[in-house]
């Protein structure tokens, strides 16, 4: 699996950059035909400093599409891989309903 990670307005760390890697490579186990994966971690300069993370993953026949945004950039990954696992779940209940 290929995996883009982009940062936006900052300059990503390579352990940032490792946890986002480990992260997205967790979700082979619920679906190995993933092709590659996008992750763009953006910084919003508001008073909050909102940090976002968007996860689009590459699946033949399909795009899946996670954002999150929180306080700190590691929970904004682990947000966006959650609801990604979860709609992998989904998609593949969908594929066995339909083979039956």
């Amino acid at each position: 699996m290929n995996i883009n990670i982009t940062a936006r307005k900052f300059k990503a760390r390579e352990t940032l950059k490792d946890y986002v890697r480990d992260e997205v490579k967790s979700l082979l186990k619920f679906n190995d035909s993933i092709l590659s994966a996008d992750v763009i971690l953006s910084f919003q300069n508001s008073h909050d400093s909102v940090k976002k993370a968007e996860i689009t993953l590459h699946i033949p026949g399909q795009t899946l599409i996670a954002a999150e945004e929180t306080d700190e950039f590691t929970k904004s990954v682990s947000a966006a891989v959650a609801k990604l696992l979860r709609q992998l779940k989904t998609l593949k209940s969908k594929r066995k309903s339909r083979a039956k």
